[in-house]
């Protein structure tokens, strides 16, 4: 295991390219079991996630071929098992069961894993499946799922749950008949799934609303296609900007998907521009304190909650942020008030009392955004600040170290033997 050993104290300027979004590339690999021939996707970012999934689609039979640019060829697929000591690393290692289901009319997979934050069933994907004909089994903690020929279903979600919705819909487009689905979340990450699913030649409509309906087909075509910036990368580095007092231009972002974290950041103080290729976003001696609700898109997502809190940390006055997806998404406030942070837990809410200044201290992650959520202290934290178990940020922030050292960041990541 590694240790990011952060130097605080640095203003970090310059350019930063957004990779490509970690959620939409697993679902589309996911995707690809549906068809025969070769796909092809660019812009991949090189995350621990995408290597496990990679791994458990060759496990499956399927050929997966180069990094920055993908090519994914299912046509051999021979297996529908996916083994516990994949899945346990990664949660959205199960939306390769709806599509095996749809495909070959059984799936074997390992009741999933992933970040310690809190319950997330997939009892929502389970009971939709049956819904649509499928036989459910638990047998010694695996899912196990047959069906001869998927039928369309009307589905209403009790919770609006993004993977839930991207597996239903993937399985929905080989069904007999039309399946609609009520409450589906409007994530970007599940409109894009659509839009690639259309290109292979399925018939979705209404991606990015509460409502959409998929008319089955018989088969699914291969296809190219180039994936959508990071939305959550992007915040992050926006709130990098803002807690460094920096000024940082954000390149190959998608502006439309941060309406919710530009909003916010702004009422802190951040000052942001729209660029010619994307935002730049200026820092501010006084940060403002403001209050905070994660909500299912086109709201503030929990997936920037950790990050908002390190850098209302340093806000004037009191802010109040609510998590309403995760309930125990706050094992960072531990850690945040080893570093100087006043911090008070009530509930699904946490009371944020701005505080003049961090200070470096040793520090453990524990889920992939609380890691990031530490990085950003640290940059600011007087001293140095030494994050361990980095392996949860290495899920979902492709070369973080080497991006914020380029932007001035004294940064470095060492072996766990050397951190001081």
């Amino acid at each position: 295991m590694h240790t990011l050993v952060i130097r605080g104290g640095k203003r970090l300027e310059g350019e930063v390219k957004i990779s490509g979004a970690k959620n939409s590339v697993l679902p589309l690999m996911a995707a690809t079991l549906l068809t025969e021939g070769c796909n092809s996707f660019s812009n991949i970012p090189q995350l621990r996630d995408i290597k496990t999934i990679t791994h458990l689609m060759r496990k499956l039979g399927i050929e997966v071929k180069g990094r920055d640019v993908m090519q994914i060829d299912a046509s051999n697929l021979h297996s529908y098992e996916a083994p516990y000591d994949l899945v346990k690393t990664m949660r959205a290692s199960i939306l390769v069961l709806g599509p095996l289901v749809a495909r070959v009319g059984r799936a074997k997979v390992s009741l999933p894993g992933g970040c310690a934050i809190g319950p997330r069933p997939v009892d929502l994907h389970l009971k939709s499946l049956e819904t649509m004909g499928v036989k459910i089994t638990l047998d010694r903690g695996y899912i196990v799922a047959e069906c001869r020929k998927l039928k369309g279903a009307r589905i209403y979600f009790d919770v609006s749950t993004v993977t839930g919705t991207e597996n239903i819909m993937m399985a929905a487009t080989l069904a007999q008949g039309t399946t609609v689905l009520e409450n589906a979340a409007k994530e970007p990450e599940v409109e894009e799934l659509a839009l690639v699913l259309n290109k292979m030649g399925a018939r979705i409509e209404g991606a990015g609303t509460d409502v959409i309906t998929i008319e089955g087909v018989k088969t699914l075509h291969s296809v190219e296609h180039t994936i959508m910036p990071d939305r959550i990368e992007a915040g992050t580095y926006m709130i990098t900007a803002g807690i460094t007092q920096g000024d940082i231009t954000l390149f190959n972002c998608n502006v439309g998907h941060l309406s919710a974290m530009i909003e916010k950041l702004e009422e802190i103080g951040l000052k942001i521009t729209l660029k010619n290729r994307g935002l730049r976003v200026v820092g501010s001696a006084l940060l403002k304190s403001t209050d905070v609700k994660t909500l299912p898109y086109p709201g503030f997502p929990t997936d920037m909650q950790a990050q908002i809190m390190a850098l209302l940390c340093l806000a004037e006055g009191s802010s109040i942020i609510s998590e309403t997806i995760f309930k125990d998404r706050f094992m960072h406030v531990g850690e945040l008030k080893r570093m100087g942070a006043d911090i008070r837990l009530e509930g699904s809410s946490a009371i944020v009392n701005g505080v003049k200044k961090l200070c470096g201290a040793p520090v453990m992650a524990t889920d992939l955004r609380a890691s990031a959520s530490l990085v950003l202290a640290g940059l600011v934290a007087r001293g140095v600040t030494e994050i361990t178990r980095v392996y949860h940020l290495d899920r979902g922030y492709e070369r973080m170290e080497e991006k914020l050292s380029h932007l001035g960041a004294d940064i470095k990541r060492v072996g766990e033997e050397h951190a001081q």
